[in-house]
């Protein structure tokens, strides 16, 4: 499993993630973790990414997280 950790939202308390494993992507906020005074705390929020990635790399196993199907190819417009 590779993770991508993307940078501290101050508003939201997440972190945007990018998880990369037997050919599946799936991105998705993680709440980050903050010290007693409230503030970023990276090695706990990379800790707690790792635990989420377990998961991850679990439903992409058991296909319940897959890649988006392609977007359907549009026909042409008619020339006017």
């Amino acid at each position: 499993m590779k993770t991508t950790i993307g940078k501290f939202d101050a508003k939201t308390n997440t972190v945007p993630v990018t998880f990369v494993h037997a050919g599946v992507t799936h991105r998705r906020a993680v709440n980050a973790c903050l010290t007693s005074e409230g503030k970023y705390d990276k090695a706990a929020t990379e800790a707690r990414v790792a635990e989420v990635a377990a998961g991850v790399g679990h439903k992409i196993a058991i296909g319940a997280i897959t890649n988006p199907p392609p977007a359907p190819e549009l026909p042409e417009e008619p020339a006017p």
